[in-house]
């Protein structure tokens, strides 16, 4: 008998069957691709830009994939390659200026050693220089280094930075002169010698400059009255906006002298011009005399708030300030009432241009404004005056010592490179932290920082893959210059090259053979240009499949067009699907928590797979790829031996002992433990009960110390806690745990928490005592109210009685016992 199946059942079956074989042709490519990064890259500069993969260049190369990595399977790729074709960068690092660290001096013998080789510096703090002469301190070794960087490979150098003896310090101080800062120029101009005195315990090479400001002499700042103009306060001088009184000298007396000679002017308003004032200082570098290699450090005192960037044009004034130098033979700001006060990213942008150390110096009323202003500014800081400044030498000093005692690194790169720190700062046998900042430092304290630089993406304008930036530590005026070179393409990309040939026969005449490659014109494509835009008659599509066992075109996500695969384009930007035949994208790798990769610090996708970052592992990038965080700080094995270290995160086992538990699986509250054998030790020990005698206790119970504190002191320690009663329902508590070398400690709480004790008679004779108490007090209750009841019924009977209203005659009928007769004739005498 013969069955017959429905058309559209026929149709089905093979369209499941066909299905079938299509997915498992797409894992199989998907497989593959993964277990190489490479294969996905179309051309040299891709290749060379992702990192581990090298390029072939060689003409004749088929159907093999051009970028590989050359740590897989290495005999296979050169046999297929050959090692002239084929192009794997290196990064290349040329220390070309390292003069060691050095202190200043004048006369010496040894030597500075420069080197153009790939070296590090020593790290160690010497004098150095020339034969003769003097020599200036050397803080950062090296100086000078050349780097050619591959994309997303970074390269770690040390630096070495060390703070020289001796060094020279510039020490200029800018004042408020405004009438309210009066008494603090007179208390400055008494103590100009004891700040010079106490600089010099820093340093030899000191000198000090002093300058003020009060504010622009413009409405409303100032009041323009003619005579208010001349003297706008009793015994004030004619305001105005900024003056360098006395430049950088060593001569403290004269010092002295120009502070007390200064006379203090007057404004209006509340806010004053220190930004102005602060600008001039720092960009007049002549005319202050700051020094190249020295210390420099602005002093800016003031009791009020500061006028910045768009204040100006309350007074008219709309020209921005332009950061340069206006000061005449004289020493006054020339531009105050021509252009408008700067602002603070002007200001910061300055001080690190020219390595200013700013101390904020301010009253107790203003230190918030200016603590919260330090932030902005980078290398500066903030300290309290006195209502007098009497204590600005202690408080120039302690400053210094916190700038002198810390080091931060800073650099000028651009957003396309990375640069992180590293740094083990004063602890010599710890890890590498990473930090950009060490403090505690001393004279001569050499500290090493690794930096790590890395180029994350190629700029879009050629003429920025050769960049120059800086690496200073903050203040200091000495900076490592990098001179860095991005490997954005390859040689066999640039016209010239062999390997570079204009409409070359193997592109069909149509295009450029580059790198092995075709490049073709707009009108052709293909492997080798054969294909016509207008006309593509006659082209298989073999070149569309992964193998001759794939079933799929460009792995169902594209078109085949003249032999060659046009990847189909996502709704979304960022997501692309790229590969020869479609088979690599970036967007369906694993997520954790919704996110691909875990995010660019853990990961990203590279042709359907995770390439996790350095210290992270797993599928999504989701896992710590360290044990360190399931070791114990105390030590011991990974999680205390009783678990398994799972993405960083101990995943404790359940044995015959018990259930385990805790950050380190240290814990096991179904175990036994050791709770009964401490037990009837601590009670002598520490309670003097249980049923161990002196004797006893003294003979078995020595093997351990017991310490004695609330239990709940040292919550987060691995200890064991341990809970009894005693014989008189006392309960006690102790814990125990074990240190490093596996020695075993005790703690017990110093008194037991026992019951009241209960005193029965007093209990009953209270009980008795409150009945009665109870039933007098009901009766004096009910004694009250029934008084007060008697008193209100009788004061009714009264009050009715007297409004009564019937005769009070004599009953008629009623016979008195007497008669009483009246004489008519009497006259009463």
């Amino acid at each position: 008998m013969e069955v017959r199946l429905p058309q559209y059942a026929v149709y089905s079956a093979l369209l499941v069957t066909l299905a079938i074989s299509l997915s498992q042709a797409q894992q199989q490519e998907k497989l593959v691709s993964n277990q190489n990064p490479c294969v996905s890259k179309q051309t040299c500069h891709e290749c060379i830009q992702t990192p581990t993969c090298a390029w072939c260049s060689k003409p004749e190369y088929g159907d093999k994939k051009r970028c590989f990595q050359p740590s897989l399977n290495a005999d296979d790729n050169l046999e297929q390659c050959p090692e002239e074709y084929v192009f794997n960068p290196a990064n290349v690092f040329s220390v070309l200026d390292n003069r060691h660290l050095a202190k200043a001096s004048k006369y010496h013998h040894s030597q500075h050693s420069s080197s153009s080789s790939s070296s590090s510096s020593s790290g160690s703090f010497s004098s150095g220089g020339s034969a003769s002469g003097h020599s200036e301190a050397v803080q950062i070794s090296p100086q000078h280094v050349s780097l050619k960087l591959r994309i997303n490979e970074a390269y770690r150098m040390v630096v070495d930075y060390a703070q020289a003896e001796d060094y020279p310090v510039d020490l200029y101080y800018l004042m408020d002169l405004s009438n309210s800062m009066r008494d603090d120029k007179d208390r400055l101009s008494a103590l100009g010698d004891q700040l010079s005195a106490s600089m010099q315990e820093v340093t030899s090479n000191f000198r000090l400059g002093f300058g003020s400001f009060v504010d622009k002499v413009v409405m409303p700042y100032v009041s323009m009255v003619p005579k208010n103009l001349l003297e706008p306060c009793a015994g004030c001088a004619a305001p105005y906006g900024y003056h360098n009184v006395m430049s950088l000298s060593q001569d403290t007396s004269r010092f002295s002298a120009q502070v007390k000679g200064a006379n203090v002017s007057g404004n209006l308003d509340g806010p004053e011009g220190g930004f102005d004032a602060i600008m001039q200082a720092i960009v007049c570098k002549e005319e202050i005399g700051w020094r190249d290699r020295a210390r420099r450090l602005l002093v800016f005192s003031t009791d009020a708030e500061f006028h910045h960037a768009g204040d100006g044009k309350l007074g008219g004034i709309v020209k921005p300030n332009d950061g340069l130098c206006h000061m005449d033979r004289n020493g006054m700001y020339t531009h105050s009432t021509v252009q408008d006060y700067p602002s603070i990213s002007q200001i910061n942008m300055k001080v690190k241009q020219n390595s200013i150390n700013l101390i904020f110096a301010v009253t107790a009323e203003q230190i918030g404004v200016y603590e919260r202003l330090k932030t902005h500014i980078e290398g500066s800081s903030s300290g309290t005056l006195t209502n007098d400044s009497s204590n600005v030498v202690d408080l120039v000093k302690d400053q210094y010592n916190k700038i002198s005692s810390s080091v931060e690194m800073k650099d000028t790169s651009s957003s396309a490179v990375k640069v992180t720190y590293h740094s083990k700062c004063l602890n010599k046998d710890g890890p590498s932290k990473p930090t950009a900042k060490c403090d505690g430092l001393k004279v001569g304290t050499v500290v090493h920082f690794e930096i790590d630089i890395e180029v994350t993406a190629c700029p879009a304008n050629r003429s920025e893959w050769m960049q120059t930036f800086y690496i200073y530590p903050v203040g200091i005026d000495e900076t490592l210059r990098v001179d860095l070179e991005m490997q954005c393409e390859c040689p066999c990309e640039v016209d010239g090259h062999p390997s570079f040939v204009r409409n070359s026969p193997n592109c069909s005449g149509f295009g450029t053979f580059k790198c092995g490659l075709c490049e073709c014109d707009q009108s052709h494509f293909g492997r080798r240009c054969e294909c016509d835009a207008e006309s593509s008659q006659g082209i298989t599509s073999t070149g569309c499949k992964a193998d001759a066992n794939s079933t799929m075109e460009c792995s169902g996500r594209g078109n085949c067009l003249c032999n060659q695969c046009v990847c189909d384009p996502r709704p979304h930007p960022e997501e692309k699907i790229t590969g020869q035949y479609c088979e690599c994208d970036n967007f369906s790798c694993d997520r954790h928590n919704g996110v691909l990769c875990s995010g660019p610090e853990h990961g990203r996708c590279v042709c359907g797979k995770c390439h996790c970052e350095d210290g992270w592992t797993g599928s999504a990038c989701d896992c710590r790829s360290s044990n360190d965080t399931c070791i114990s700080p105390e030590g011991g094995e990974v999680c205390s031996g009783k678990g398994e270290c799972e993405c960083g995160v101990c995943k404790c086992i359940e044995d015959s002992t018990g259930r385990y538990s805790g950050r380190f699986c240290e814990k096991c509250p179904t175990c036994l433990g050791r709770c009964q054998e401490f037990k009837n030790c601590i009670q002598c020990q520490v309670y003097k009960t249980g049923p161990l005698s002196e004797e006893e206790c003294a003979k078995n119970c020595t093997e351990y110390v017991v310490t004695y504190s609330t239990i709940s002191e040292n919550e987060a320690k691995d200890e064991n806690l341990c809970v009894y009663f005693d014989e008189d329902e006392c309960k006690f508590e102790y814990v125990y745990w074990y240190d490093a070398q596996g020695k075993i400690h005790l703690r017990a709480q110093q008194e037991r928490e026992c019951p009241p004790h209960v005193y029965i008679l007093g209990l009953v004779l209270g009980v008795i005592g409150a009945i009665v108490l109870i039933g007098l007090a009901f009766l004096c209750l009910w004694k009250i109210l029934t008084s007060i009841h008697d008193r209100r019924e009788f004061a009714k009977f009264e009050k009715e009685r007297m409004l009564a209203k019937w005769d009070t005659g004599e009953n008629p009928i009623y016979k008195q016992a007497t008669s009483t007769f009246k004489n008519p004739t009497y006259t009463g005498k």
